[in-house]
């Protein structure tokens, strides 16, 4: 016998997927896509089709019971323990750093592991209250990207609504890939657009072969593109002059460097043809437009001078506050829903300042004796993300860093740890789950028992609170206490069981008219072209139209772009996933491989130290990243495979050729893809 339960996808993506799950009696649920969700449509993406119906329901893949570690660190060799046991070690440890070096000698680290909003959230109560140190999370992802367009708009979290696309003449995707970050709204929500399509991408993605026009700069050269593209939409006509006087500051600051950024300038720094420069201004001038800026272009050396620079095409363009027009980096659903997240996470509780570590430095300083004594890793796997892998591996050894994990499998990070503790998968607790892009909040319903003893994340912290003999309420707060008070937060009318049954809603009736009243949380008031704050930080005071000087020859530059099987690290360990991702591949093409042959093979190569205090915060790439440039990219090697599962175009101009077919002018870089997971 089987029911029908209805549920959402928790995972770090854009889409926030409805999800419907077969339970069955006897065997595997099966988990599906919610025919009734605005974004699922029926259908999951490649990635949770496989692992939500695999590996995460393989007793023999989970981790089930706590475990203590009794061989070498990094190695297999684990016991299973009592959850007594296991919270008694723990809290003992904890409670004799704190003795000895006071709490901020504990250190935790987490990240968007799953993001329903008590798995996410909710632990970081505990540390909070006892004032440990945290390591930045938006420091291994976005964090570039928001310190620049929080300098320029005020806000980095609330961008346009996807509904206003029905309005748009045309969608400026810059630096993301849908087509395996985003896969539903590449399938649907830029195929069904009435406007056009552009992509500006080094790599010719699936998303990149399927627009109307694709712009493929050299990598590290996205600033000088948008100078370029700005000094194209001077000269036609589409700056808003009277948009530019009433609403933005500074732009008497940049207008020499959008004169000097010449098309035939604008080509030699980034390989982009002048003509396609011309089409796209052409194109996104005419307005209304739309401009998507994914959290991959903003990981690089100048990072947040890039998303600066691309960030002022609205603002000069005038495509701000009405329909069809925006920008877009994240939406925070849950806090445009009420929910305060500050309370969530008991930011209040903290009895001062957090020590904040950059993970960026997060093997450095984990390498010294007296800083750190705990090592608490939940929600993420900084082994398989962090940078610097090895000196951070070395830097868990130390004998007297005591290390705790807190997963659903057995990690790279885990096989660290002296002590795992196992959590629940979403299928196994309530929660409230959003989209960062489609302004949808969802359910998580408990299907099923959690596997073994696994617990999920907030009972994980509340029994570890006990266990230390904290009694301060908030650390003790139930799960449905706290569903509760979110639903009443959001004020739907409804209550969590009510949600639950209906399975997610959307908010508000129509696309939200974000900046309508062209009022900006500056210090101004006004989109900051020019911010006094970036120089305080010793950032330039204007976006700069810089681009990433080549490498030399025989040096290249290596990217890693999403995968379509894998989420990170995340669903890796799925055996069908392994077999249908296949193992890890270079992509180099012929003019690079020869100029490898002649310099005598591969070698590192460092871009310049510029724009440093971008870097202090920027993230870096979960994988490692070799620069330099390679030859002539042309086509992508499949191309014409693309181009054949290219979708049809809804709403008329079915399998029209894209404006750009990727053959003229110089390219650096076709495709490169490898998955360094430790």
């Amino acid at each position: 016998m089987t029911r029908q339960i209805k549920t959402n996808c928790p995972r770090d993506c854009y889409d926030g997927c409805g999800i419907v799950v077969e339970v069955r009696d006897h065997g595997r649920h099966r988990v599906l896509g919610d025919p009734d969700h605005p974004v699922s449509r029926g259908k999951l993406c490649s990635k949770c089709a496989v692992a939500y119906n695999g590996v995460w329901q393989d007793p023999g893949a989970r981790l089930q019971f706590p475990l203590k570690r009794v061989g070498a660190k990094g190695g297999t060799a684990f016991v299973r323990i009592s959850w007594a046991e296991a919270l008694d070690t723990v809290a003992a440890r904890m409670q004799d750093a704190m003795a000895s070096h006071g709490p901020q000698s504990i250190l935790h680290t987490h990240y968007s592991g799953t993001l329903s909003l008590l798995g996410f959230l909710f632990p970081n109560r505990l540390f909070n209250f006892l004032g440990a140190s945290e390591v930045d999370p938006d420091s291994i992802c976005n964090a570039a990207g928001h310190v620049a367009w929080s300098l320029l708009y005020g806000s980095s979290i609330q961008g346009f609504d996807p509904r206003t696309a029905r309005d748009t003449h045309c969608i400026l995707v810059w630096g993301a890939n849908p087509s395996h970050s985003a896969p539903h709204a590449h399938e649907h929500w830029l195929n069904e657009t009435l406007g056009k399509v552009i992509v500006v991408d080094p790599l010719r993605t699936e998303t990149a072969a399927a627009a109307d026009l694709h712009l493929q700069p050299r990598p590290g050269t996205d600033a000088a593109l948008a100078f370029g593209l700005l000094h194209c939409l001077r000269l036609m006509g589409h700056f808003d002059d009277a948009y530019i006087a009433a609403h933005t500051v500074g732009y008497d600051e940049i207008a020499a460097d959008i004169d000097r950024a010449t098309p035939a300038w604008t080509e030699a720094q980034t390989g982009v043809p002048a003509a396609d420069l011309h089409t796209a201004a052409a194109i996104y001038g005419a307005g209304p437009s739309l401009l998507w800026c994914g959290q991959g272009l903003q990981r690089q050396a100048t990072g947040g001078n890039v998303m600066r620079a691309i960030g002022l095409l609205p603002a000069l363009t005038g495509n701000i506050g009405k329909p069809g027009a925006g920008f877009c980096y994240l939406n925070i659903t849950p806090v445009f829903a009420g929910i305060d997240l500050a309370w969530l996470g008991g930011a209040a509780l903290a009895p001062r300042e957090i020590t904040k570590v950059s993970h960026m430095e997060l093997a450095a300083r984990l390498e010294r004796p007296d800083e750190f004594k705990v090592f608490f890793s939940w929600n993420t796997n900084p082994l398989a993300s962090a940078p610097e892998q090895a000196r951070l591996r070395a830097a868990l050894q130390r004998p007297d860093l005591f290390m705790v994990v807190s997963d659903l499998f057995m990690t790279d990070s885990a096989r660290f740890a002296d002590i795992v503790l196992p959590a629940a998968s979403f299928l196994e607790y309530d929660d409230l789950t959003f989209s960062y892009f489609h302004l949808i909040m969802g359910a998580q319903a408990k299907v099923g028992e959690p596997l073994g003893e696994s617990l999920p994340n907030a009972e994980i912290f509340r029994r570890l609170a006990t266990a230390l003999g904290l009694r301060e309420p908030a650390l003790h707060e139930p799960d449905r206490a706290l569903l509760d008070a979110m639903m009443a937060q959001m004020n739907t009318g409804y209550d969590f069981d009510e949600l639950k049954r209906r399975g997610h809603f959307t908010l508000g009736d129509s696309a939200a008219p974000w900046y309508a009243d062209q009022v900006f949380e500056t210090p101004s008031g006004r989109i900051e072209i020019a911010s006094a704050q970036a120089e305080v930080m010793g950032l330039p005071r204007t976006p700069q139209p810089w681009a990433d000087v080549p490498p030399p020859d025989g040096q290249f530059r290596f990217l890693t772009p999403a995968s379509k099987w894998r989420m990170n690290d995340s669903y890796a360990n799925d055996p069908h996933i392994v077999e249908r991702s296949g193992p890890a591949a270079l992509h180099v093409n012929p003019r690079g491989r020869a100029r490898r042959r002649a310099g005598g093979g591969f070698q590192r190569h460092r871009p310049p130290a510029v724009d440093r205090a971008y870097r202090r915060q920027r993230p870096a790439r979960d994988r490692a990243v070799v620069q330099g440039p390679l030859a002539d990219a042309g086509r992508h090697a499949d191309e014409r495979e693309l181009r054949a599962q290219r979708p049809q175009r809804r709403h008329g101009r079915q399998h029209q050729r894209p404006l750009h077919a990727g053959q003229r002018g110089p390219r650096d870089l076709r495709f490169a893809r490898v998955d360094c997971r430790s």
